[in-house]
């Protein structure tokens, strides 16, 4: 299995783009003129995080990548001393995030960080409940801190207030110093985001561990089903469609509700029908905090919330409306799944011979049981609620350039980095405190016109799936459930990228997210603005799904993605809907195209395309 040094990669700039690396943090870049980092580069295996970036960089969107960089390494390695594992380095090449584990590879040192963690670990997972509520406390306080957050307008002259007052400030200071606000709520935000991350994977691999060594022929797939049937906070903002479109059918105004896809159209009709009010008031009820769901991943600046896109989560309650009408169930198999669980548990348990055993394994699973929902509620208050608001901040800050000509669009913010924006921005409030024309108007659009033809190129650009030396045996936990990276997916990658007419590919391999076998028609959806085009029973072919993609599960019969192991989003969904996922397949969405006819085995992780 052999993958490309990354030195030739980045060597083979795309025409047009030249000083690309100008776009991004210059340790993110490749180097050669260092031989020591040039050689720990070449002989390290880095694969493309398309778990998280399918698509590449905005130079402003890097931050959330900057954020669990530091976050995440900081508590495998200085605040929770996981002993095998150091932290996750990256690099991007032509926008897109190369990721690499750090493993802790002296048995001694592995051995000197085991007390560590176990004392500091250890406090976390006994006081679990009580420190993830403060976690909550802190988490809501920041997001409010930052719904509170102004982005101050610059003045032609400052009110009086400022002199009768003595305030010595103007409001070009509180611009530059809600700037720094802004993003260092950001970091903050990812700082909590790891507090408890890390650990809630730790608690599963523990268990997954402690089962293979006992079975070790169980599939990982049985492991993950003994802690399905968790409810989680992630489910919340499509449970709240479900309730507003039984509410429309028991109110009267369903067919209102359903008559047009343009929310703007449907809310003026709500208005005048009888009894729209009431529904119009519950669904602002549920807006605040519930549709501040990303119709994306939320790490993108383009994903917008369902606040800013109210077309989307109406084409979810139209959906559920349409099924109720039909006497369909709307709920998740939550029972049928909880049986399932418990009888495989009841499996397993009573195939244990050895007493202590048996009470390590009520112990593990108990601790997994625990910690599992923070690996999901995680997400709501951060990559979703916090970041949506994040974003539309950000776009106030955009305004203020705008408005002094810096950029032409608000949507340009993105090509600038965090860092040259604050820099424009010390532009303009000195500019506009001296009364003169901000060098920047001159600078930035002509650059921002370049950056824009530069990330088009990117777009065009398939990147290889990893790049580097790889290791003779991928050992890390969070690697294999999260990512779905494994030599086996490695080598199956290669083989299909190394197929050169796409079309003769007749099955791919991934993971078995969840059990099932069905066979049904593609629809192939690279983002959630295009879910509006399934068919009920079809199967969802896409890079990878997020939570805002819920009302596509009320439709389909079997998902499969690109990217993802057996703890991605997608895989535990579809376990609690009780329908085969096949995940991590690598080229799925460049693979298969709508209407193909497709087997999907979610107990083997075999895809079988039958056109």
């Amino acid at each position: 299995m052999k993958f490309p040094n990354p030195h030739d990669v980045t060597a083979q700039t795309i025409p047009g783009t030249e000083g690309w690396e100008r776009m991004y943090p210059y340790q993110y870049q490749f180097v050669t003129d260092d031989p020591v980092r040039n050689k720990y580069e070449g002989d390290t295996f880095w694969f493309n995080d398309a778990l998280h970036y399918p698509e590449p960089l905005y130079p402003f969107d890097t931050i959330w990548d900057e954020a669990w960089y530091l976050a995440l390494s900081q508590y495998n390695n200085r605040i929770f001393v996981v002993p095998p594992a150091r932290g996750v380095d990256h690099r991007i090449i032509n926008g897109y995030v190369y990721i690499s584990p750090v493993a802790v590879k002296d048995p001694e040192e592995i051995g000197s960080r085991v007390p560590h963690f176990m004392e500091r670990a250890g406090i976390y997972f006994k006081n679990w409940d009580s420190l993830e509520a403060k976690w909550k406390v802190k988490m809501e306080a920041t997001i409010r801190e930052l719904e509170a957050l102004k982005i101050p307008a610059l003045p032609d002259m400052e009110p009086l207030s400022v002199v009768t007052d003595a305030v010595g400030e103007s409001e070009g200071f509180h611009l530059l110093k809600n700037y720094d606000d802004l993003i260092n709520l950001g970091i903050k935000c990812w700082q909590y985001h790891f507090e408890f991350l890390n650990l809630g994977y730790a608690a599963y691999v523990f268990f997954l561990d402690f089962m293979q060594k006992l079975f070790p022929s169980v599939p990982i797939q049985r492991v993950t089903q003994m802690i399905s049937g968790i409810d989680v906070m992630m489910y919340r903002p499509d449970d709240e469609l479900k309730h507003l479109a039984k509410l429309a059918i028991q109110l009267g105004v369903d067919p209102v509700v359903t008559s047009n896809a343009d929310w703007s159209v449907v809310e003026a009709a709500l208005r005048k029908a009888s009894r729209g009010p009431e529904w119009l008031a519950a669904l602002n009820k549920s807006r605040q905090p519930w549709f501040n769901v990303s119709t994306g991943t939320g790490w993108f600046h383009h994903d917008r919330s369902w606040n800013d896109q109210m077309d989307i989560p109406l084409s979810g309650i139209a959906t559920y409306i349409g099924k109720l009408k039909q006497g369909q169930s709307i709920e998740r198999p939550t029972e049928k799944i909880i049986a399932e669980r418990d009888r495989i548990i009841a499996e397993y348990r009573g195939l244990i011979e050895k007493e202590e055993d048996r009470k390590q394994f009520d112990e593990l699973l108990g601790c997994a049981k625990t910690v599992f929902p923070y690996v999901e509620n995680h997400l709501f208050y951060v990559e979703h609620w916090f970041h949506s608001v994040f974003w539309n901040k950000m776009r106030e800050v955009a305004a203020v350039l705008k408005q002094h000509g810096v950029i032409e669009d608000i949507e340009d913010v993105w090509l600038l980095r965090r860092d040259e924006i604050k820099q424009a921005l010390w532009d303009v409030v000195t500019a506009w405190a001296t009364g003169v024309t901000p060098r920047g108007t001159k600078m930035w659009p002509k650059e921002i016109l370049w950056r824009k033809g530069v990330m088009q190129k990117f777009r065009e650009w398939s990147p290889p799936p990893a790049i580097g030396t790889a290791p003779e045996v991928i050992q890390d936990p969070f690697v294999i459930v999260l990512w779905g990276v494994t030599n086996k997916s490695l080598a199956d990658w290669a083989a299909v990228q190394e197929v050169k007419d796409p079309s003769s590919i007749e099955e791919l391999k991934g993971f078995a997210g969840s059990p099932g076998i069905v066979e049904g028609r593609a629809r192939v959806c690279k983002t959630v603005a295009e879910v509006s085009q399934l068919q009920e029973g079809e199967i969802l072919v896409a890079p990878t799904t997020s939570p805002s993609w819920a009302p596509a599960f009320a439709k389909i019969k079997a998902c499969i993605t690109d990217v993802g192991g057996v703890m991605s989003h997608a895989a535990i969904v579809c376990r609690e809907y009780g329908m085969p996922a096949v995940v991590g397949t690598g080229h799925s969405t460049k693979v298969i195209q709508s209407g193909m006819m497709l087997r999907v085995d979610g107990s083997t992780g075999l895809v079988n395309i039958m056109r």
